[in-house]
């Protein structure tokens, strides 16, 4: 299988390393599929506003919206061979100064939203008994950076 034929998927392309991610696989000529929460306010067509990938809607945090997004790109093109989770944000400052909600909300972001994407592409590349999974994480899981203390808790 050449680099034409394998379709990717990187969760989180609207920006960051997700979207410098989709450039890169999309100029070594991947089919490549990004992904934001907020694809309905981009246009999605290739080409469009620094995006020569397509970019389709799936927030993380909407069990639905995983489900739909995987099943349309399965759908569509039969197979799904790599996906790049890198959807999640850093929540700057001081343990004191940030709320419970705000570190739920990073939390449901980082953590249960890699899980989602996990579950939901796991079963199909056990169908397709081929396919990588590449979890985009922080360096702050190994080494301690100022005010970013809700990630090291």
């Amino acid at each position: 299988m050449n680099q034409n034929d394998r379709v990717v998927l990187v969760v989180g392309a609207s920006s960051g390393i997700g979207y410098y991610s989709a450039i890169h696989l999309h100029r070594l000529g991947y089919r490549v599929f990004g992904t934001s929460r907020q694809a309905n306010r981009i246009t999605a067509d290739p080409g469009s506003q620094g995006y020569p990938f397509r970019l389709i809607q799936l927030d993380i945090n909407d069990n639905d919206s995983v489900s739909s997004a995987f099943d349309s790109i399965v759908e569509e093109e039969s197979r799904l061979d790599v996906v790049v989770n890198s959807a999640g944000y850093g929540l700057a400052g001081a343990v004191e100064d940030t709320s419970v909600e705000e570190a739920k909300q990073q939390f449901e972001t980082n953590f249960f939203g890699v899980l989602r994407v996990c579950r939901a592409v796991l079963p199909i590349m056990r169908r397709q008994r081929y396919g990588y999974l590449v979890n985009v994480g922080s360096i702050a899981g190994v080494l301690g950076i100022p005010f970013q203390s809700i990630e090291h808790v």
